[in-house]
């Protein structure tokens, strides 16, 4: 059995409380009750070097400044690495209409959905279900294969990474899959228990140097951890438990700064140094205290700073939403401040940046679509979509992408804010939308009813589907 108490990258790793949470649960601390990753709002009116670790100059000279990752054949959720939900080689048309969709989702779960994600050749399109089922299918919507796993109560709320025809994901049972992209068999599966009894993966995997990571969701206490697995095999080979909070968000890894991070429920954005995975700093999120801030199983939860979102790293910086109502730039070499941007209300959203313009897109339960420059932290242009949003920005050569509660997906001018188009849909749309070869792919919530109204039944009403738009003729 691998030595789990290393990182996979180096003979020591900085002192963790490894066996923290099982002392917990052996001294009786009660878990922190609700749903890993489930959002807690109401409704409203309407994404060099650390010290002593320099990461290899090759392979950081090597990696795009948009895929973001040296290996063509490996695709993942925001496209890469740094998580930018970046294509500058897709063109969104002046007018679409909706090619084809179909029912994946049936759980009222709020978190955001998981994403379609394309094989780096295209011709398949992963998509996994709040159902418990994973769909192969052609970029024309024929089915390819359907693949039922244990994740049957909540299903998948990560992203699938695809690497050499493996798509890896993490289910809300806990367990981690690898699914053959070709056949859809189930190559390896890595249940809960051998991860100290995981409560949930919502995370979508990073993967690098035949290695995936992956934050993990615990009830007992209300915590999280970064787990590393052998792709090829899925056996666990290190993991670290500091987090608080049960972590939702992906891990984002950027080679040239040598940095891996990811925020929590706890309000906390977690780093490590890369690929040593020795530890380095955490940033607080919602002042020192923070709104609603007390102790809980030792640890410190600022519960009105909750961070959905992943963070999108660029240029040594690190930009991340709260539940703080800010948008943070934080520098990854050593976790200090250097910006926020304050909101109209809270932020779950995952940014998505370009940069080639140093410039960042995000989005706010306040219903509003951002522009806002990297450096400075100036807004440049702020769009009303009608709703929260909940899910994923995603940028292109000419528009920004973005899904709303209000049911609909729209296409904004990127120079200007401007609507181009909206399609709507039947749910919330709360996945990342995801431009290939002239095709826009996302996936939205079930449509329910009596969802905030303890005293009634919550109804499924309609499943929530996947959807395919191309370009009108």
């Amino acid at each position: 059995m691998p030595d789990r108490s290393q990182p996979p990258f180096a003979d020591s790793a900085a002192p963790t409380d490894a066996h923290r949470r099982r002392f917990l649960r052996a001294t009786g601390v009660a878990a922190t009750a609700g749903l890993a990753g489930c959002t807690l709002w109401e409704p409203t009116d309407q994404e060099n070097g650390a010290d002593g670790n320099d990461p290899d100059p090759d392979v950081a000279d090597d990696v795009s400044s948009y895929a973001s990752h040296p290996d063509d054949d490996v695709a993942m959720f925001r496209r890469g690495l740094r998580r930018l939900g970046y294509y500058p080689d897709e063109s969104v048309p002046d007018s679409v209409s909706v090619n084809w969709s179909f029912p994946i989702n049936n759980v009222g779960h709020t978190a955001a959905k998981s994403s379609p994600l394309p094989t780096p050749d295209g011709e398949t399109i992963v998509i996994a279900g709040d159902t418990g089922f994973v769909h192969g299918v052609q970029p024309s919507g024929e089915p390819r294969w359907l693949t039922e796993t244990g994740a049957t109560d909540l299903g998948f709320h990560g992203s699938p990474a695809i690497v050499d025809g493996t798509a890896y994901v993490g289910g809300y049972d806990g367990d981690l899959y690898a699914i053959d992209v070709e056949t859809g068999e189930i190559v390896w599966h890595t249940p809960s228990h051998e991860l100290e009894g995981t409560l949930a993966i919502g995370s979508s995997p990073a993967y690098y140097d035949g290695t995936l990571y992956v934050i993990a969701e615990y009830g007992g206490p209300s915590s999280g951890a970064l787990w590393t697995f052998d792709a090829t095999t899925g056996e666990p080979t290190w993991h670290d438990d500091r987090i608080w909070g049960q972590a939702h968000p992906s891990p984002t890894i950027d080679l040239e700064a040598g940095r891996l991070c990811a925020g929590s429920n706890d309000g906390v954005v977690y780093c490590w140094e890369f690929p040593s995975l020795e530890f380095a700093w955490t940033y607080q999120t919602g002042g020192e205290d923070g709104p609603d801030g007390e102790e809980k199983a030792g640890g410190e939860f600022n519960l009105g700073a909750q961070i959905k979102g992943t963070i999108a790293a660029h240029d040594g910086y690190g930009y991340v939403g709260s539940w703080d109502e800010r948008f943070h730039c934080i520098d990854l070499e050593d976790g200090t401040e250097e910006w926020t941007f304050e909101f109209e209300n809270r932020s779950m959203a995952n940014p998505a940046l370009d940069p080639e313009e140093n410039v960042v897109y995000t989005g706010s339960n306040d219903d509003h679509v951002y522009a806002i420059d990297c450096e400075t932290g100036e807004q440049l242009w702020a769009t009303d979509v009608n709703g929260s949003i909940i899910g994923a920005v995603t940028v292109t050569a000419d528009a920004v992408l973005v899904g709303s509660y209000d049911s609909h997906l729209y296409a904004l001018d990127k120079e200007t804010g401007d609507r181009r188009w909206r399609v709507e849909n039947r749910g919330h749309v709360s996945s990342a939308p995801v431009p290939r070869d002239g095709r826009i792919y996302y996936a939205e919530r079930g449509v329910f009813s009596n969802y905030w109204d303890d005293d009634v039944e919550t109804t499924l009403e309609e499943p929530g589907h996947a959807y395919c738009l191309v370009p009108d003729e």
